[in-house]
């Protein structure tokens, strides 16, 4: 369990990879040393120096193996009801950053390192990156509302498809011309939407909400090899990048950074440096005011309202925030890989009061690879669970209502 994220030690006891990489001088600790004068006769007569073996250290992870184990399980369902590739999961405190599991499938046994392929060792959820798309569009709308420039019921009409620059986008499933809410182009997932909410904002404004959601950088997390993603600078745009990025294309995230991201907007606007190794002080910053971060919050439960994205994300008597994703996967020559997708579902529960966020990636699934389809099942599975194990209260419409 959690092969990905503890690593393994070599046959001296020191640590090769993962956590037993990262924390192999806390653990081990330090050898004692004595400088000895002895007698011709190789006896010792006096000791003229000495210093003290330090003990290592004992370190407890904020992993919860029976939480770790469940949405390891989920994966590999997951995996294969799709025919998927591979998938990952992260499940959060928002209120602390605590990482309750960190799920990467297909595992491995970390006994058999030696003959396991190096690919399979990696921890993709904090050192592999995807294009994450409409999971990114909480950027854009964020960004909107905090200029000023929106409200959540301001109204755009909306045509099937756009120009900008050399390209053509178009929303994902065919329509007529539309009258959206902010609040609907989130929870319908309209690319259309979101582009035109991007232009408003200008180019400068989004890379700088870009760069205070944390992409483009490290989260900090206490694991070895993590990836900034890759997020090109304001100056570097060209002409058509404002109709890619606002949807998530273009730009590649690692998972602990989108999950982070959505934790700061459930932590009522305060992003925490997330973490697996209990205790000591981590950074905290205000990414988003109290009364935006409110907003979003009740705009992604849209998501999952009847006629949203996410329906299949909803977890009975529990009020359920988050986005749906489907992305699909650069081919490595500037463009993309067609029937390649990363599916993927991250949200909060309960909305009225978070207390976990989940994300689940998927890629490569086969038969489907709408996030909505492949990844929010999953979601709710993980989400489900965790809350009762937890006992957390239920938050639902009609929860506490008794008939007399």
């Amino acid at each position: 369990m959690a092969a990905q994220v503890l690593g393994y030690a070599g046959v001296d006891n020191h640590g090769l990879d993962g956590l037993e990489l990262q924390l192999d001088q806390t653990l081990s600790g330090k050898s004692g040393s004595e400088t000895i004068v002895k007698d011709p006769f190789g006896r010792p007569i006096d000791v003229v120096r000495s210093t003290p073996v330090r003990e290592g250290r004992n370190v407890i992870l904020t992993l919860d193996h029976t939480i770790q184990a469940q949405a390891e399980m989920v994966l590999r369902q997951t995996m294969r009801q799709w025919d998927a590739k591979d998938a990952t999961a992260i499940v959060l405190d928002p209120r602390n950053g605590d990482v309750l599991a960190m799920a990467v499938e297909p595992g491995y046994d970390a006994n058999a390192f030696g003959s396991t392929p190096a690919g399979r060792q990696r921890n993709r959820a904090v050192t592999d990156t995807y294009e994450p798309g409409s999971t990114f569009k909480v950027v854009t709308v964020a960004g909107a509302l905090s200029s000023g420039i929106v409200t959540p019921q301001t109204a755009f009409t909306l045509p099937y498809s756009i120009r900008v620059a050399d390209r053509v986008i178009h929303d994902a499933e065919k329509r007529g011309t539309v009258h959206y809410t902010v609040s609907q182009i989130l929870s319908r997932s309209s690319n259309i939407g979101a582009i035109t909410l991007a232009e408003l904002l200008g180019k400068q404004r989004l890379a700088d909400w870009i760069q205070r959601f944390g992409f483009g950088r490290e989260t900090g997390i206490d694991f070895p090899g993590e990836s900034p993603g890759i997020v090109l600078p304001a100056d570097r745009w060209s002409g058509s990048t404002i109709g890619n990025v606002p949807i998530g294309q273009g730009v590649a995230v690692t998972p602990v950074q989108m999950a982070a991201a959505y934790a700061a907007i459930a932590n009522k606007g305060v992003w925490v440096e997330p973490h697996l190794v209990e205790g000591g002080r981590h950074q905290r910053r205000r990414m988003l005011s109290r009364p935006i971060a409110a907003q979003l919050v009740q705009m992604l439960r849209g998501v999952i309202a009847e006629g949203g994205t996410g329906y299949l994300a909803a977890v009975p008597g529990y009020q359920v925030a988050g986005k749906t994703g489907t992305a699909q996967k650069p081919d490595g020559r500037g463009g993309y890989s067609s029937g390649r997708y990363v599916a993927s579902f991250v949200g909060m529960v309960p909305a009225s009061s978070p207390r976990l966020v989940v994300l689940v990636a998927v890629g490569r699934p086969r038969g489907a690879m709408w996030g909505g389809v492949v990844a929010a099942p999953a979601f709710q599975q993980i989400a489900r669970f965790d809350l009762q194990y937890l006992e957390v209260p239920p938050d639902g419409p009609g929860i506490g209502l008794t008939r007399g």
